[in-house]
């Protein structure tokens, strides 16, 4: 945080365990991030599967102590969310980081909200579903159609830039040693492989979005699962699956670096 008043705000002891807190989050995301590449692969080798993050979640529900796990995760989500959110309000950062932020700041508490739903017992609807219903919602506003089309092409775009992050290795500004100086090797390539593959699969969702708008059709639109399911057809595709799976789960090693090393 460069911000006087942020720095001020995260100072002392309570401003020490919400930045633990936080970097958990990153952690947790980790976790997640490699359950969904293991669920992607298996889908890969069709084995089946929904390759969503409330599959993942549930597989956690399922684990010894798993209800405390989740809660536990749902805090640090709540965490890293708010400390996004702290960061979009009150830094002094360009305008296009502080929405970078607040972005950030809605994912996570979205992922909170999810976590507490599975934790309570009431998170059983798929990505897809979510997805279709989103875009059910919006497709019956006015400009409905204009509205899908743009969160489509809105995905794309962040589909684009993941990839781009990945490549040019612009994900170790995020970490405290700029350039990568001080990061290991490892890293760097977990790092790149797996913003790729999160950038492929955000870009299939982003694709399946915009044709749900240009045929009107809000089924059309797909979360991940439904990305996987299309990049299955493709051309070679259960090799491209479990691909997408090994790099969502070299993101989730990366989250663990970055749970150490981010920029807080």
């Amino acid at each position: 945080m460069t911000s006087t008043h942020s720095s001020q705000a995260r100072s002392g002891a309570t401003g020490d365990a919400w930045e633990k807190a936080a970097r958990a989050g990153y952690f947790v995301s980790g976790v997640l991030h490699i359950i969904l590449g293991f669920i992607v692969a298996k889908i890969g080798f069709g084995s089946g599967g929904e390759a969503d993050q409330s599959s993942a979640l549930s597989s956690i529900s399922d684990a010894p102590l798993g209800n405390i796990l989740l809660w536990v995760a749902a805090v640090a989500f709540v965490a890293l969310g708010a400390w996004q959110l702290a960061d979009a309000l009150h830094s002094s950062n360009e305008a296009k980081d502080r929405a970078k932020s607040a972005g950030k700041a809605v994912l996570y508490a979205a992922l909170a909200f999810t976590t507490v739903s599975i934790a309570m017992g009431s998170g059983d609807s798929n990505g897809d579903s979510q997805s279709e219903g989103f875009a059910s919602t919006l497709m019956g506003a006015p400009a409905g159609r204009f509205l899908v089309g743009a969160v489509g092409i809105g995905i794309v775009a962040g589909a684009v830039y993941h990839v781009y992050k990945g490549v040019t290795k612009k994900f170790l500004e995020d970490l405290k040693s700029t350039g990568g100086r001080e990061v290991s090797k490892a890293v760097r390539t977990l790092g790149t492989v797996g913003y790729v593959a999160k950038g492929v699969a955000l870009g299939v969702v982003g694709v399946l979005f915009t044709y749900a708008a240009i045929t009107a059709d809000p089924d059309k639109a797909k979360g991940l699962d439904g990305a996987v399911e299309t990049l299955l057809k493709a051309p070679g595709g259960p090799v491209l699956v479990v691909l997408v799976g090994i790099g969502f789960a070299a993101y989730g090693l990366y989250s663990f670096a970055r749970a150490r090393y981010a920029r807080m």
